[in-house]
């Protein structure tokens, strides 16, 4: 767990944090900004745990190494000479194998560099007019960033060569991107503003074409998770409110309503051994929330690969549309709007 304080300047780095029948344990140490650096604006970890990047207001971005037993943890800040006096960045990521890591400005620069050494792979300075999001492909060979102008764009993180640019509507801005983790299936989903609806859109990564779209905040999203496990994805509004959505139906299986009554909620995290997730912001600091999901998830990786094999043989799955509306197998979905279909899966922009 990760909290930023921007009054005081502090960065408080949690190690470890577990919930045992609903009893949070965390173990922290604290790191306090100098005036001249300004303040913390975002933050990434790297797969290890043992180091993490901070972005800050004024010059650049920072190392931060982990070390240390639980009960004392030592936090050592080092320069990053690359991206040392690079300005704030909206948005960092490390890829999944813990080799890559990405930066997004608020000037909409887009980096790739190779971790540790720290070599430039991608210094796009006109990648996008100011980055929103970003996030790596499981395989770590896909980079998807996102525009505040609501475009997005896929990079090929060996190379930093364009991919792609993701289709979309004259209504739609897609704001945020996470890649599926089920280990086989590649999908991209995105939370889209369409027009003056919210919604989830769907987006094949072996052609970069969507495959449709879902509402399930039903509101403006702020930030986007999903499960290690690839079975959950998570959304967080810009009002307080969770959603968490079984990505097999893509139906909303935990909603907590107003639970940062009122603001943002900035950061979106499932915890790696069970059924819960965490959340932050600045008005209410971290909230730790157990879902209302079966708590399968000991073998999760192991029962990612038989997950797959059920997930696309079961006529429930939503990933089996289009079917005909005769179908035996076909879903059957509430509808919670009247302006949309009955097929709740949406129209198709292929």
């Amino acid at each position: 767990m990760r909290v930023m304080d921007p009054e005081t300047r502090e960065l408080e780095s949690c190690c470890a944090w577990q919930v045992i029948e609903e009893e949070r344990v965390c173990f922290s140490v604290t790191y306090v900004f100098e005036e001249t650096e300004g303040e913390p604006v975002t933050i990434a970890v790297h797969p290890s745990g043992d180091d993490l990047v901070c972005s800050t207001s004024k010059g650049g971005c920072k190392l931060f190494e982990l070390s240390g037993q639980e009960t004392n943890l030592k936090l050592l800040a080092k320069e990053l000479p690359p991206l040392q006096d690079v300005g704030p960045q909206n948005c960092m990521a490390f890829s999944v194998d813990g080799s890559k890591f990405a930066t997004g400005g608020v000037d909409g620069r887009v980096r790739i560099l190779k971790w540790p050494s720290l070599c430039i792979i991608l210094d796009e300075a006109k990648a996008h007019n100011s980055v929103r999001d970003m996030d790596f492909s499981l395989d770590s060979e896909f980079l998807a960033s996102t525009s505040i102008d609501g475009s997005a764009r896929i990079w090929k993180a060996e190379d930093g060569s364009a991919v792609a640019t993701l289709t979309r509507n004259s209504d739609e801005k897609i704001e945020l991107c996470r890649f599926s983790k089920d280990g086989r299936k590649p999908f991209l989903f995105c939370a889209v503003q369409k027009g003056d609806k919210a919604v989830t859109s769907v987006y094949d990564i072996s052609t970069w074409k969507k495959i449709g779209y879902k509402r399930l905040l039903r509101k403006p999203a702020a930030i986007m998770s999903i499960s290690l496990d690839g079975k959950y994805l998570a959304l967080g509004s810009k009002d307080g409110d969770v959603c968490v959505a079984e990505v097999k139906t893509m139906e909303v299986s935990h909603l907590s309503r107003r639970l940062h009554l009122g603001t943002c909620i900035a950061s979106l995290e499932f915890c790696p051994s069970q059924r819960v997730v965490l959340t932050t912001s600045n008005e209410w600091g971290a909230v730790v929330t157990k879902l209302n999901v079966p708590a399968d998830w000991k073998g999760l990786f192991l029962a990612s690969a038989v997950a797959f094999y059920i997930f696309f043989q079961n006529s429930d799955s939503f990933w089996k549309f289009p079917l005909g509306r005769d179908q035996p197998g076909r879903p059957k979905f509430e509808i919670l709007d009247p302006q949309y279909s009955e097929d709740a899966f949406g129209p198709l922009d292929m």
